[in-house]
């Protein structure tokens, strides 16, 4: 094992939270140090979404690269900010599905 795990944050639509969480659990079990988006089980304030938005660009910022979970090649608009913001940040972004 390296002298420090690769960081990956993982970045995609709530609507894949199963699949981002077994690319989490491979990961993970690759020795990976993964970092995700949080997840609510109750409906959530708009002052909730945009504080966990910006905490996850944080993330960003901390990961060595970004993976894309996007089943079917779907992306939608935060994900897309997320993926410029990343860009923007020089960290590379791939993608579990062609987009």
């Amino acid at each position: 094992m390296p002298d420090r795990p690769e960081i990956v944050c993982i970045c995609g639509s709530a609507r894949f939270v199963n699949e981002m969480r077994a690319a989490n659990r491979e990961l993970t079990l690759a020795g990976v140090i993964v970092v995700a988006p949080g997840e609510a089980a109750d409906v959530i304030t708009d002052e909730q979404k945009s504080a966990l938005g910006s905490l996850h660009l944080r993330k960003i910022d901390l990961a060595d690269r970004v993976l894309i979970v996007n089943p079917g090649g779907y992306i939608g608009e935060t994900t897309s900010r997320e993926i410029a913001y990343a860009r923007a940040a020089g960290k590379p972004v791939s993608f579990t599905d062609p987009v």
